[in-house]
């Protein structure tokens, strides 16, 4: 079904009020938030669903079962992913073959530290043996907590990492039936828009796709620059090994540093160059999450920086890393649906780019 060149309006007679429009938006949040071990997995699948739909679609046109189509498509996807964590894992590996000598260092370094404080504090051993001690003791019940935390973290991921995929099949092999019932949802003379939002939909998230992999490449070379600016070796391998695993959040970038900041520290025999080592890493990321991504991002799915910004600090608010990565394309579908709504125009112009004034 072909979409016409100027997009199709909705009329409605009623005007959203400005009251109304931020009691929609604290309800939709208030449900984001107490729904989001349901809603996380089915946005990600959602997302996996629209990227591979034309995968899918190609393949079915050649004369592949749909059922095949789905699998070859759903199953490479995971092979990327598993690619993303056999890297993440090597790098645990060469960390932990350099364990010893980084231990040495470590321990030296704490020596040293320690006589700096002995000698230029007045802290003596004694104390600084006394003080470890308390703080260890004190940290018992928090490390238990920590624990906690980290165990529950790992179950939750482990059931996204199982579900996710199982919801992104099922979501392709009923996209027809999903379809239907969603124009059932509106007047027949609503289904050619229905039909361009969501032809229009899928775009959008290629062209967020396209997006974030241009936030990679420029991340991965800013590290690397960084990375041969202070001296450290192989800096192209450690800068984009970085760039590719920030795609696991918090964990990812950890690990990645952990290699370049030991291997820096043994070279060197000193601290300066693993402490510059983590300045270029943060720095980077810094650039990355306020200021690359909304424009690279934000440009390809024609929403001003501004918002896409919001979003990203509201969907860290709300759902936790992952939120910074699903709001961004959420926030694409609703300026989709309030481009063709008079009575959201309101919303269509705050996230929309700034007009270009034409030359005379």
């Amino acid at each position: 079904m072909p979409i016409p060149e100027t997009p199709v309006q909705i009329n409605s007679n009623k005007k959203f009020s400005v009251n109304e429009i931020l009691l929609f938006i604290v309800l939709a949040c208030i449900l984001l938030y107490f729904g989001k071990t349901l809603l996380i997995p089915l946005s990600f699948a959602m997302l996996i669903s629209f990227i591979m739909y034309p995968v899918c679609k190609w393949m079915e046109k050649k004369g592949i079962s749909q059922n095949i189509a789905i699998f070859i498509s759903i199953f490479g996807l995971m092979l990327f992913f598993a690619l993303l964590v056999y890297l993440l894992f090597m790098q645990i590996v060469e960390f932990s073959n350099e364990w010893e000598n980084f231990k040495i260092k470590l321990l030296e370094a704490a020596n040293q530290l320690s006589l700096f404080f002995a000698e230029q504090l007045d802290f003596s051993i004694e104390k600084q043996t006394v003080f470890l001690e308390n703080v260890i003791n004190n940290s018992g019940t928090e490390a238990i907590s920590l624990l906690k935390i980290t165990l529950s973290s790992i179950s939750e991921s482990l059931f996204y990492l199982l579900i996710i995929p199982v919801y992104s099949v099922l979501i392709l092999y009923y996209r027809q039936l999903l379809v239907n019932a969603l124009y059932q949802v509106f007047p027949p003379e609503k289904k050619q828009i229905i039909h361009e939002i969501l032809v229009e939909t899928i775009h959008a998230y290629h062209n967020f796709i396209k997006g974030m992999l241009l936030v990679y490449l420029i991340v991965g070379i800013l590290n690397s620059l960084g990375l041969l600016l202070i001296g450290i070796p192989h800096p192209f391998l450690f800068g984009f090994m970085a760039s590719i695993l920030t795609f696991i959040p918090y964990v990812g970038i950890i690990v990645s540093s952990l290699l370049p900041i030991m291997i820096s520290w043994i070279t060197y025999n000193s601290i300066w160059y693993p402490i510059g080592v983590i300045v270029v890493f943060s720095v980077v990321q810094i650039l990355e999450a306020y200021i690359i991504f909304p424009f690279a991002v934000g440009g390809r799915l024609k929403i001003n920086t501004l918002v896409v910004l919001i979003m990203i600090i509201v969907g860290g608010i709300l759902w936790g890393a992952v939120g910074m990565i699903l709001f961004i394309p959420f926030i694409s579908i609703v300026k989709l649906i309030a481009d063709r709504s008079e009575s959201l125009k309101i919303v269509s112009l705050l996230m929309g780019e700034k007009e270009k004034k034409k030359k005379k």
